[in-house]
């Protein structure tokens, strides 16, 4: 009998871009592998780490949302450079509502991310017709004056900041709610980003005024856009607000600007997974690195470089290429 190679996806038959026909439990197991994987990893993993891994784990869940949230906007034709403004707006919220008002983490929590992405949204509003980096410059420099308004007004603590805050009543809920977030946000958005809506965010990206021309409003769906992103990021900073019961003006540092970034870009971008691929690459290579001291940031920029000129396209990319070329042999019809 004669056998030829051929690619494992060839009996795979898409009968639009999110249905398959599929003919066998070889072919469901193909599919379904690089969706339940990752999953299964994201909600095991916590239970074999240690105490300390486990808060860098947590650190890795609100950088990947942070990435998302940058993606977001990127995906719509806005490149940010201030998601240090999400987090920061998201944490004060949560932080003065709790220290300020007594009111529960269950709700402070969820009142900061709609908020919080609102106060952003209103914030960046009149900078909305900008193009390029002058919108990026933008985003950079608000959350820096903030922290110096901060500084001077000594509103909500000032340098010192806001502590003692009330936490969740136990670190596997805070995990896991911030694993749970993680996965919504990676599946609903890439959802999201192949819907008609999505599309509409794409052509914006692409040719705005063509899409302006069809007769729609692209600064409606931009505002849309911005709202969601810093509803995500405004929801990573209060999570951390009570998992570390502070919040202060390091909120609004560069780190939760420029990570963010660099993950999207290492993961590959327009992907949600490449960022969150990217986050869970570098933040351990971060920690993994510190002993090192000031020839952390030597090393880890040379990472960076390797990655971003040896493998432009993203890591994730490049798996999901090379995973959609393996082969199998199959039975030639005679």
């Amino acid at each position: 009998m004669k056998k030829r190679k051929e690619r494992i996806d060839r009996g795979i038959k898409v009968r639009s871009e999110d249905i398959f026909a599929l003919s066998s439990w070889r072919e469901m197991l193909y599919f379904a592998a690089p969706r339940v994987i990752p999953v299964a990893v994201f909600i095991l993993l916590p239970l074999v780490l240690g105490d300390y891994w486990q808060r860098v784990y947590l650190s890795v869940a609100v950088f990947a949302l942070l990435a998302i949230s940058w993606d977001i906007l990127s995906q719509s034709g806005m490149i940010s450079l201030g998601q240090a403004l999400f987090f920061g707006m998201g944490a004060y919220c949560s932080g003065v509502l709790n220290h300020y008002f007594g009111i529960s983490p269950f709700l402070t929590i969820p009142i900061a991310a709609v908020v919080g992405g609102a106060i952003c949204t209103v914030m960046l509003l009149p900078v909305l017709r900008l193009r390029g980096v002058y919108f990026s410059m933008v985003t950079l420099i608000i959350p820096l004056m903030l922290e110096r308004v901060i500084e001077a007004t000594k509103i909500f603590g000032g340098t010192e900041g806001l502590s003692g805050l009330d936490v969740l009543p136990s670190k596997w809920l805070e995990m896991y709610i911030l694993v749970a977030a993680m996965i919504a946000a990676l599946f609903g958005f890439r959802r999201m980003m192949t819907s008609d809506y999505g599309l509409v965010l794409t052509g914006i990206k692409d040719n705005d005024r063509s899409v302006m021309n069809a007769g729609i409003n692209i600064y409606w769906f931009k505002i849309q856009a911005l709202f969601i992103a810093s509803a995500v990021g405004a929801f990573a900073g209060a999570m951390m607000t009570h998992v570390y019961r502070f919040v202060g003006m390091p909120v609004f540092a560069l780190d939760y600007s420029i990570l963010p970034i660099a993950a999207v870009m290492v993961g590959g971008p327009g992907s949600f997974a490449g960022a969150v691929l990217g986050a869970f690459i570098l933040v351990p290579l971060s920690e993994a690195l510190r002993a090192l001291g000031g020839l952390r940031i030597v090393f880890y920029g040379v990472f960076l470089v390797v990655f971003v000129v040896g493998m432009p396209e993203g890591i994730f990319h490049f798996i999901a290429r090379k995973y959609s070329q393996f082969e199998r042999w199959a039975e030639v019809d005679k």
